[in-house]
Formats: C-alpha cells, structure tokens, sequence
C-alpha cells in the first residue's frame, strides 16, 4: 500500500485538497443559511419547532437517494454534489443554532435593550456570542458529517477523494482496489481530524473568555 501511496501522493494531494475545499465551502455555506434561518424562527416556539423537525427528518433522507434526485435537473458534476453537502451540513448547524439561541439568558437580553441596544445589536453583541460555543458544536458535527458525504458525491462525478473508494469498490478482487478504497478512506479520516482539531482552534480564539468552559 506504501508504494501505491509513494507512486499516486501527487494525484492524493489533489483530490485531498478539492475535497477539504468542497466540505469547507459547503460547511461555511450551509452555516450562514442554518443561523440566518435560527435567527428568524427562534423568537417564535412553533417556527422553532418546525425548524427543529425540518433537521431531524431532512438528516433521515439518504445522501444516494438525494444526490441520485438531483442528478435529473442539475446532472453530473459538482453543482449536485454542492446543493447535497450543503443541505446536509446546513441541518447541525441550524438545531444548534435554534437551542444556542433560544437558549440566552433573557435577562440579559432585556439589559441590553434596557441601556439602549436595538435588536439587531442586541443579536450582534449579545445573543450570537454567547450562543457561539453551541453553533460551533454544530459546525464541527456537521463538518465530520459531510466529510463522509463528500466521499459519497463521487457517485455523481463530484470532486475529492470519493473517486479513490468507489474505484477500490468498483473492481474489487482486482489489482490495487483494496489499496485504493484504503487510501480514500484514510485520507478523509485523517482530513476529518485536522479539520476538527481546527475547529477546536477556532473555538479557543473565537468564543468570549468569560464563556468558555
């Protein structure tokens, strides 16, 4: 497996990196979607509720069966592979965000307002901060999530490293499959960690001191 990994390590580092970049994007696109929509529905207890049930059943459809309903309009290709990874990554995030937020001590919330703050600022300096360790839990389970679906969008001719394991599952018995559908999965497993040990990163710089656990 070694000299397989030695004699391909240019064609690796490149899918490895279409793949972070795909799950990254998606991850950030589908993270402003999911705390724009919590911002809306939050205040309101059916809105949330609905909200709510939205991400747990939209996270029981399987990733083959979406990706194989989006092929009829959008095709093969990355578009597909993007609506599926976002909407995926969007549904942690946007449960998270809904309960971080709800969550805010209304207290507070009604200090800021008594001092002067709008509601926008209020949101801005007061509830989206202190609700930010929960969103970012959302983030890192949606990031180790999707990094799992992106292997599967090669299905639909989607870029990363689900090329190495479908091409390992699709000739097995033969030469270098097990080697192949290895590598793939290594590799994600591995990227996943990075990607999680930096999110961990970002908490420690990103979360107010006086809120961290």
């Amino acid at each position: 497996m070694w000299d397989y990994v030695v004699e391909r390590r240019g064609l690796i580092a490149f899918q490895a990196f279409q793949h972070v970049s795909l799950v990254v994007q998606c991850v950030l696109l589908g993270s402003l979607l999911a705390v724009a929509l919590a911002v809306l529905v939050y205040r309101n207890p059916t809105a949330t509720s609905a909200a709510n049930g939205f991400s747990a059943v939209g996270l029981t459809v399987p990733s083959f069966a979406l990706l194989g309903i989006l092929l009829a309009p959008f095709g093969f290709g990355i578009t597909p592979a993007v609506i599926a990874i976002t909407f995926y990554a969007a549904l942690p995030v946007l449960r998270n965000a809904v309960v971080g937020l709800a969550g805010v001590d209304r207290s507070l919330v009604e200090s800021a307002r008594g001092i002067g703050m709008s509601r926008v600022r209020t949101l801005l300096r007061v509830e989206l901060p202190l609700a930010w360790p929960v969103i970012l839990a959302g983030i890192r389970v949606s990031t180790q999530m999707v990094m799992g679906i992106a292997a599967i969008a090669a299905y639909v001719l989607g870029p990363g490293l689900g090329g190495f394991i479908f091409s390992g599952l699709s000739r097995l018995g033969g030469a270098n499959a097990l080697n192949s559908t290895l590598t793939g999965t290594i590799a994600i497993v591995l990227l996943a960690l990075v990607l999680d040990l930096l999110l961990v990163l970002v908490g420690r710089l990103t979360t107010p001191r006086g809120i961290r656990v």
